[in-house]
């Protein structure tokens, strides 16, 4: 499984990490209105560029639960009901990328260090399992 990083998807993936650390930044920090909101603008740019604005605008028009319940949390964290706000949006995230998820699980396999601390639990979990049997 080959992935062609261009520079375009180098500087996607760069705003979603970014769009990801500032969303998690802000949390800590008592759900920092500013810091959340860059994050959701930095994490939004980064999945437009990442797959094209064309195909952004198809996967937010194809689920129509998912992009409602996600804008509503990004309306609600402007409105400074940060903790609705990150719920709602962890929800239209969810609902979103859900298709998404096998493919991002097999790619983190395959990274060195992050794939070992996946898989860890599941093979300790299996030699658990082994020794009880």
């Amino acid at each position: 499984m080959v992935y062609e990083l261009t520079e375009q998807k180098k500087i996607g993936l760069g705003l979603i990490g970014f769009g990801i650390f500032f969303a998690f930044l802000g949390v800590i920090l008592f759900f920092d209105r500013g810091l959340l909101a860059l994050g959701n603008i930095f994490f939004l740019a980064g999945v437009a560029i990442l797959i094209g604005w064309y195909s952004t605008l198809q996967l937010f028009r194809k689920n129509y639960k998912g992009s409602a319940s996600f804008l509503l949390g990004l309306f609600f964290l402007f409105v400074r009901w940060p903790i609705v706000g990150i719920i709602l949006q962890i929800y239209g995230c969810f609902v979103l990328f859900g298709g998404f998820w096998p493919s991002v699980s097999v790619f983190l396999c395959h990274i060195p260090v992050v794939g070992w601390v996946i898989q860890y639990p599941v093979m300790l979990l299996d030699s658990l399992r082994r020794r009880s049997d």
